[in-house]
């Protein structure tokens, strides 16, 4: 970041949208420390992280794209314990909370980067999906490049508390996950049939 500056940092939070391992949490508390030793300003830090942000989205949303509805669908048939209703009920839920998810997704960590890929797949209108990425985004890297500038040299701080919410969001997943898994295996049983 020092070398390459505000886009520097930009760039690998681009990339951090790519690669969801690499934490944000401990890239942008670094990008503010950076930019509170005069390496470039904390407004340039926000603006840069914030378009490394929408870039990295952008690329997601596209490969959503790309890869297509259909092709989707396809997949989503072969995978065992779920069954077309299951897609066709979230396909419903994000047509009516769409927006909702791609601004609020933005905070919430392992969210951030995969909530763009479904508003491909769904064809978004990529002026909305870029507007609330922008705003979504804007809001928590502005927090913790804020957080960092002002921690200074204690910026890694910042890393314990969104590492207890990270844990906590991982937590619920799995405990969907195993709940989801128990459900559908009980019903399959119930009706008779064997699971693929």
């Amino acid at each position: 970041m020092e070398r390459l500056g505000g886009p520097g940092a930009g760039l690998v939070i681009a990339l951090e949208n790519l690669f969801p391992p690499l934490p944000s949490e401990i890239i942008l508390p670094l990008a503010g420390f950076t930019a509170s030793q005069g390496s470039f300003s904390v407004a340039g830090a926000i603006f840069w992280t914030t378009m490394g942000s929408v870039v990295g989205a952008l690329a997601l949303y596209t490969l959503g794209a790309v890869f297509g509805r259909d092709r989707f669908r396809a997949v989503w048939g072969t995978l065992p314990l779920v069954n077309m209703d299951d897609l066709d009920r979230t396909e419903a839920w994000f047509d009516r909370h769409g927006k909702k998810a791609i601004f609020f997704g933005r905070m919430i960590p392992i969210f951030r980067s995969l909530i763009s890929i479904p508003a491909g797949i769904e064809r978004m209108p990529l002026l909305l999906f870029a507007l609330l990425t922008t705003a979504g985004s804007l809001i928590w890297n502005t927090i913790f490049v804020l957080a960092g500038y002002q921690l200074g040299e204690n910026w890694h701080l910042v890393e314990n508390y969104a590492g207890v919410f990270q844990k906590i969001v991982i937590a619920a997943v799995l405990l969907f996950a195993v709940w989801f898994v128990v459900t559908r295996v009980r019903s399959r049983r119930g009706s008779g049939t064997e699971t693929r």
